[in-house]
């Protein structure tokens, strides 16, 4: 702004020049008076003990809530994660690798994703017992898939998109590569509501990453243990997170439902009717 860049330009020698040249300028007393600061010790903040395992602060671990030994599964888990996700503090994903052995859980961090730049993915993706899980009109249920591929077990990979529900979306979209696995989804009937209450979820399907990841492994694997295993981290997580002041977070589906919607409501129609969808569509559930 004009008015602005002139308050801090520089003033002609002869309007700064002292009448006389003894005496003191300003300068010269801002630096007396804080010239000393400069020599003061620069304290650094020391960041908290992390664990190891759990990726949690030291004094907030949740290693007693992990397995003693990482599940054994047959099943490789690829969690391509967008980047905004990794500098979110109650994160699913360094707990769900936490109950698997290494190799089993594997995080790819970015938006875009090429053959060039990403040559084990792009090989994962082209890998025939690669899924995706991600819902839409091409989506097979995943119980049903294990249910028709018989008696022999298949060593799958799955990749799950790891981020909100615009963000994984934008992901699919623009990821060519992603199109390219079997696309499966859960079975909305059979799920369960989300546990992880401290975070809003988009409707009352809609589950975290580490929830995903449980429900799709126990059908994979055969086992039901392993939900109820991979889930305990994330109930105590929430649970500790509640006693300390946090609140439980409602989906949007619900708050619309019950009029307890109080944030304003968009004027761009795109939005509006995804926010209508919410109320009356059970078929998207993203992961997050």
């Amino acid at each position: 702004m004009d008015n602005g860049s002139s308050l801090y330009s520089p003033a002609s020698p002869e309007e700064n020049e002292p009448d006389t040249c003894d005496s003191p300028s300003m300068d010269d007393g801002l630096v007396d008076a804080f010239g000393g600061l400069a020599s003061l010790p620069v304290e650094v903040g020391e960041r908290r003990p992390t664990c190891l395992r759990c990726r949690r602060p030291q004094k907030v671990c949740l290693c007693p809530f992990l397995p003693p030994q990482p599940l054994e599964v047959s099943t490789c888990l690829y969690i391509v994660q967008h980047p905004a996700e990794e500098s979110r503090v109650l994160r699913t994903v360094p707990l769900l690798a936490a109950c698997l052995p290494q190799g089993k859980c594997n995080v790819i961090v970015g938006r875009r994703f090429s053959e060039d730049r990403h040559p084990e993915l792009a090989a994962v993706c082209r890998d025939s017992r690669t899924l995706i899980l991600y819902p839409g009109s091409k989506s097979q249920n995943l119980e049903e898939l294990v249910q028709n591929q018989g008696e022999g077990s298949v060593e799958r990979n799955v990749i799950i998109i790891d981020g909100t529900w615009s963000q994984a979306k934008n992901m699919f979209l623009k990821n060519s590569l992603f199109h390219l696995p079997q696309q499966v989804q859960l079975n909305t009937q059979y799920v369960m509501s989300s546990q992880y209450v401290i975070r809003t979820q988009p409707s009352n399907i809609c589950l975290s990453t580490l929830e995903c990841a449980a429900v799709a492994l126990s059908i994979l694997e055969q086992n039901d243990d392993i939900q109820e295993v991979l889930l305990r981290p994330l109930k105590a997580l929430c649970s500790f997170q509640l006693q300390h002041g946090a609140q439980i977070h409602h989906s949007k589906e619900h708050l619309l439902k019950n009029g307890m919607y109080d944030k304003p409501m968009p004027k761009n129609k795109r939005k509006i009717k995804r926010m209508e969808k919410l109320v009356t569509d059970h078929n998207d559930c993203p992961s997050n």
